[in-house]
């Protein structure tokens, strides 16, 4: 399985310049922590609620006129829409990161995958194996 069979695809977004109450006021309407920062379809940066607290809230910035661009996390750590789930995991625990904005092969952002999303695969794909397991054990060997 890929991470585009898992993916968010409808994914908000903010413009660099955007003012940050607007990016925080985005992120409290679609209830994400974390919201891509991008400039056409190029993925620029991301904003997370940590940034806002640490590097907004706590040196007193004024939201409405603090850009995103100025304490956004610069350094995204993306993956591929064509990497499978595995791989994306240990991509996130390498990284000691919860979301991953997901491109394709062009660099163009075309969604967003999280530990949730990860978890709640794995536990499907637990419960299929269970079955499968079950109904292999009720037939017998053999058949």
């Amino acid at each position: 399985m890929q991470l585009k069979d898992i993916m968010t695809k409808e994914i908000e977004y903010c413009h660099p310049d955007c003012a940050l109450r607007e990016a925080a006021e985005k992120m409290k309407l679609h209830n994400v922590g974390a919201m891509p920062i991008c400039d056409g379809d190029r993925i620029r940066g991301i904003l997370t609620d940590r940034d806002i607290t640490v590097r907004a809230i706590a040196e007193g910035r004024d939201p409405n006129s603090t850009k995103v661009r100025d304490i956004m996390t610069h350094e995204v750590t993306c993956a591929y829409e064509d990497q499978g789930l595995q791989e994306a995991a240990m991509l996130m625990e390498l990284k000691r990161v919860r979301r991953l904005p997901v491109l394709n092969r062009s660099h163009q952002l075309v969604g967003i995958v999280s530990i949730d999303d990860l978890e709640v695969q794995a536990r499907q794909m637990e419960k299929l194996a269970s079955e499968v397991l079950a109904g292999v054990a009720a037939t017998g060997p053999g058949h």
